[in-house]
This record gives structure tokens, sequence and C-alpha cells, in this order.
């Protein structure tokens, strides 16, 4: 029996697929540029690798999230622009409303601009938008938490923490006539025919005139009749930024009267604001009117005011030993000299022995993710911008006094919008604590948050390393040049070899046959 065979020929195909093969192999890398495309390559190596290429694509993803919060921060400072040119336009006209060569009506047209420009900042608040974010209304802002307090507002030197103190006494509006307080003026007008203010239904000749409410006139005529006079009284303290009441006796404590006016009723007249800036100033050109209605011709010499909020900081609370307090009204603020701040509005006439809780937490701030791995995140603060929020909410310019507490209002609010976007840490400090960014790029960074050119320092970053991976490529490219040529020279002689290597053994046998 005899089995025929051609063995040489079957190992000259095996020996050209392990040629094809390696060749194939060569070709991959030549044309990927990549020494390890396989485990079989270089398992090692390719772990390593693999690592390597999540931190590039994970650079890369940080780089367009910090893209991304860069524009957030340029709509939020575009918004911020626009609000603060209203706010310098609000100053603008409070001062030119404190000028008393302006009549009432030129007044009252000031204030329907201001309020005009008040909507309009309330709308930037509300409709200022990122992706559907929004913005300004203090959803993105640190949450604090606190009874018995509104407007909570808290810089970014203050730390999450437990915040102690009390309200030792409350804020107080002026008030003139106070039952409870100084002795209530009661009409003493009486006519030629013996008639008192409380005889009569309405204002005899001889007590016509004008009444001064905080700088407001209100012009009482003869013939005006009780509802009238109240109404022209309640309108006129309105604008001069207080209010009236009929007072009534009862055991001898006056009370506010719900019943209608009548003459021989005392008044009362309370500030609409609290605080030590409030007051009540009354004059009268007539003292028969003056005995009509019980007020005084002149109240200069004892004007009323209000006084300010008082409360104790609890020193073994977060907020240390070094914290202090000031007081407008029932505004609160707390601050140190490290740029600690925390402001609010106390609930008016609460005052209490009991301890109120200002809880800081971490929640609410915009986080950014701007690096590769776990916890390299950069948090950025947007507070709300309204004008509740910025104190600027009950502005009335159509007085002296409260033009001139506009002016003031505004001034504070200019600050605060001025303070803007705000970041929970600079990203020099975020990218030195991250170890994964060369001390040249965090030491740029630095210098571009000094100069306000962060963008710039990034991009001149950006270039320089780019810069030396190309060079690094050229001097790798020029060092494989050779390699290459080597290996193909290999490559080739295998071929020769793999071809004619069975012409060789198959002329051998035909020889030693023949």
């Amino acid at each position: 029996m005899k089995i025929n065979h051609n063995m040489s020929a079957v190992i000259t195909n095996h020996q050209l697929l392990n040629n094809e093969n390696s060749l194939s192999v060569s070709m991959e890398k030549l044309s990927s540029g990549l020494r390890i495309n396989h485990a079989k390559d270089d398992a090692a190596g390719m772990a390593i690798s693999t690592k390597m290429r999540a931190q590039i694509q994970g650079l890369n993803q940080a780089s367009r999230n910090a893209s991304d919060g860069n524009s957030i921060l340029q709509t939020a400072d575009g918004a911020l622009n626009e609000v603060t040119s209203m706010i310098q336009r609000m100053r603008e006209l409070a001062v030119q409303a404190a000028n008393e060569t302006n009549t009432d009506d030129d007044k009252d047209s000031i204030q329907d601009e201001i309020e005009s420009l008040k909507k309009e900042i309330d709308r930037v608040s509300t409709d200022t938008e990122f992706n559907t974010k929004t913005l300004f209304n203090g959803s993105l802002d640190t949450r604090v938490y606190g009874d018995h307090v509104s407007r909570i507002s808290v810089s970014d030197a203050v730390a999450a923490g437990k915040y102690n103190f009390t309200i030792d006494e409350a804020a107080t509006q002026a008030v003139y006539n106070d039952p409870l307080g100084a002795a209530v003026t009661t009409p003493s007008y009486v006519d030629d025919n013996g008639d008192t203010a409380a005889d009569l239904d309405a204002i005899p000749d001889d007590a016509a005139g004008v009444v001064v409410i905080n700088g407001r006139e209100i012009k009482i005529e003869a013939g005006d009749t009780a509802t009238e006079v109240y109404g022209k009284l309640r309108e006129g303290a309105e604008l001069g930024e207080c209010s009236i009441n009929p007072l009534i006796q009862a055991g001898g404590i006056y009370v506010k009267k719900d019943a209608d006016y009548t003459f021989g009723d005392p008044l009362q007249l309370t500030s609409d604001f609290y605080g030590s800036g409030s007051q009540v100033k009354i004059s009268c050109d007539n003292e028969k009117l003056a005995q009509f209605l019980g007020l005084p011709m002149s109240n200069a010499d004892n004007i009323p005011t209000g006084k300010d909020a008082k409360l104790t900081i609890d020193a073994t609370s977060a907020f240390g030993n070094h914290c202090t307090y000031t007081t407008d009204g029932n505004k609160i603020t707390i601050t140190n000299r490290s740029g600690f701040e925390i402001s609010f509005l106390a609930e008016e006439g609460y005052s209490d022995t009991t301890p109120i809780q200002l809880d800081v937490t971490n929640i609410g701030t915009l986080t950014l993710q701007i690096g590769a791995n776990e916890h390299q995140t950069m948090d950025v603060r947007i507070p709300e911008i309204s004008t509740d929020s910025l104190y600027i909410d009950n502005l009335d310019v159509t007085t002296v006094n409260g033009a001139d507490r506009a002016i003031m209002q505004l001034d504070d609010a200019l600050e605060k919008v001025k303070s803007g976007v705000s970041l929970g840490l600079p990203l020099s400090n975020q990218l030195r604590t991250s170890g994964l960014f060369p001390p040249m790029v965090v030491h740029m960074v630095g210098i571009g948050e000094e100069t306000g050119n962060v963008e710039e320092m990034l991009t001149n970053s950006a270039v320089y390393y780019e810069e030396e991976v190309e060079v690094q490529t050229q001097t790798l490219t020029s060092l494989m040049e050779p390699i290459i040529i080597v290996l193909m020279a290999f490559v080739v002689v295998l071929l020769i070899l793999a071809i004619y290597q069975p012409m060789i053994q198959l002329y051998n046998t035909l020889g030693s046959q023949g």
C-alpha cells in the first residue's frame, strides 16, 4: 500500500501562513500607529494603555464640561451686567428725586420709572436660563435653613455648619400717639358756639389748612366731611411712608378703631419701615385745624423714631468669637474681617430667648466635573438676583427720606450684584490637589485667576502642550523610519525564502531520485 503525500507543499503553505500573519500584524501596527493593538502584542502594556486611554477620553470630556461651565458663567455675567445697569439707573433716579426742586408729579414720574426697572430686574431673575436651568432664582445657591428669618444670603467664606443666635429685641416702627407710650393728643377745638370737633359734621371755615406728614402736603378744605378728611389723611400718610388710624378709649387705654373716623377721635400714625431710620414728622399751618384733628402744630422737637433689632451671637456655635453684627431695622448682617457674611431679615415683631439656628449646607451649588477622576470638581454659586433678595422691593422716592433710604439700599444692591457669580474654590487649587496636571499648568491657571484671563492662560497651556506632543511625535517618527525599513527588509527576505525554499527542496528531491 502506498500513500501519496506532498509534505513539502504542506510545510511551505504553513510557513506562508505564518509569514502572512506576521505581515498582517506589522501592517496593523503601521496603519494604526500603535505598538499594542491586542493583548497578545503586550498584555501588561495593553492594561496600561487602556488605563491611559480612559484618562485621555475623560480629560477630553472634562474639557467639554469646562466649556459648558464657561458658557453658563458667560450667560450669568451678561444678565448681571444688565441688572447692574438698571440698578445704576435707579440710583440716578433716587438722587434726582432727593432734590426738593421736584414737584409731587415729578416724583411720581420718577417712581413710575423705578417701578418699571424693578419689574425688569425680577423678569431677568425668573427668565434667565441655560439649558432650561433658571440661573438667578436661588436654585443654584447654597441652601440655608432657619426659623423666624427670611431672605438669607451667605458669602463664600461661610462654611457649612450650625450658626446660633438670639433676637433679644425686635425692630420697631416709629409711632406718633402711642397709647402705651407717649400721651395721646385729644382734639381741643371749640368754636364760638361752644361746639367741639365731635359736635360738627364738616370742617369749619376757620379750621381749613394744610397738614404735612413726612413731607407730603394734605390740603384740608372747609366743608370736608369726616370721611373725606380721613381719606385725605390716609392717602397723604401712605405717600409719606406711614399709616394712619383713629383711636378710641377702652378702659383708659386707647386702641385702634375699626369704625369710620369721626371728628374728635385722636389719630395714630405709624411708619411703614422698621428701625432707627424711620420717623413720623408732622406739621400744620393752622392752629385751629391742629386742634380740630388732635395734631400738633409741629412735632419737630419730639419726632418719634423706630428702633433697630438687637441680638446675641452664640460664640460657641459655628460663628466663633470674631463675628459682629449690624442692623438696619429688622435687616441683620453678621460679618467678620475674613470675608465672612450672613445677612437675613428677622421676622417682624419677633424676639425670644430661644436661640435661632441657621443651618448652612453644601446643597444647592452647581458642581462642574473638570477632571477625569472622582472629586475633581468645582462648585459654582449663583445667588438669587431679584428685587426681594436685593432689598430694593420697597423703594419709594416720592419723599426726601425715602429717596435717601433708596440711595443707601441701591448702593448695597450694587455691592451684592458686583460680587456676582462666585466659585466655591479657585480652579488652581482644584488642579493642584488632583495631582494630574503639571506644575506649569497650575501656575498659569493661578495667574489667570489673579488677572482675570483664565481662558487665555488655558489656551496658551493647550498650545504649548500640543507643540510638545508634535515634537515628540516627530522624534518618534524619525526613530521609527529606520526600524520600519529593517523590518520590511526582514519581511521581504522571509517572503523570498518562503517562495524559494520549496523550489530548492523539490529540486533536491528530483536530483536524488535521478
